[in-house]
């Protein structure tokens, strides 16, 4: 057993020193597989033919003394859209941070990077989605009392010429991931040099998909 494994890290490291595989390129095949994962669970989500992972007893005890989470999610608190159901999946699968109109804070950003530093997850997801109250409260010009207005002034930057409700919801999700991008210094770094991946989605209440926002 040994000889074996010997064999397989003396090829893995050949693979890297003679440039056939590189580290940015592992982990951008990771990070696909992890974003595969969720369309796929999104596809049984819209076709009513969910699966339920990983939500038993058995998987809550297997995740009694650790976590391996395959993507962060940055989603709206909005109780339409739990990423864990849309998605299909199960307990440990997903980290989700929640915050109306899926802004950012030094608490989210905090909590983003403990996921990259210390969980390994290379998959970052901000998930907005159609007619986001948040985004429709920002747009609105309206004055809110103080809690309120740190969300609604936290967009109002990425909305600045916009009317339409969807284009604006659009335009904070990029300018969300454009912010994590830049975080430094873990995030950007981390971006940077191809060990995690960062875009956004968007869910449509209509028929249930998610897509990814460009």
């Amino acid at each position: 057993m040994k000889t074996i494994n010997t064999l397989t890290l003396t090829v893995v490291l050949a693979f890297f020193s003679f440039g056939i595989i590189s580290a940015q390129e592992v982990h951008k095949t990771s990070a696909n597989s992890s974003l595969q994962k969720l369309m796929d669970g999104n596809k049984r989500f819209v076709e009513e033919k969910l699966q339920h992972p990983h939500q038993n007893a058995e998987r809550r005890l297997e995740l009694l003394n650790n976590q391996n989470p395959f993507a962060v999610i940055l989603s709206c608190s909005d109780s339409r859209v739990p990423p864990e159901v849309i998605f299909d999946q199960g307990i440990g699968d997903l980290f989700i941070i929640r915050v109306a109109g899926n802004i950012i804070s030094d608490e989210v950003l905090g909590s983003i990077e403990y996921t990259v530093e210390h969980l390994g997850v290379k998959l970052l997801v901000v998930l907005g989605h159609e007619k986001c109250g948040a985004v429709d409260g920002a747009l609105s010009k309206k004055e809110f009392p103080e809690h309120i207005s740190s969300l609604t002034n936290a967009i109002r930057p990425a909305i600045k010429n916009i009317t339409d409700l969807d284009e604006a919801v659009r335009a904070n999700i990029k300018h969300v991931v454009e912010q994590l991008k830049t975080s430094k210094p873990i995030l950007e770094e981390a971006f940077k040099e191809g060990h995690l991946d960062i875009l956004g989605a968007r869910y449509d209440f209509d028929d249930g998909t998610v897509g990814v926002v460009e």
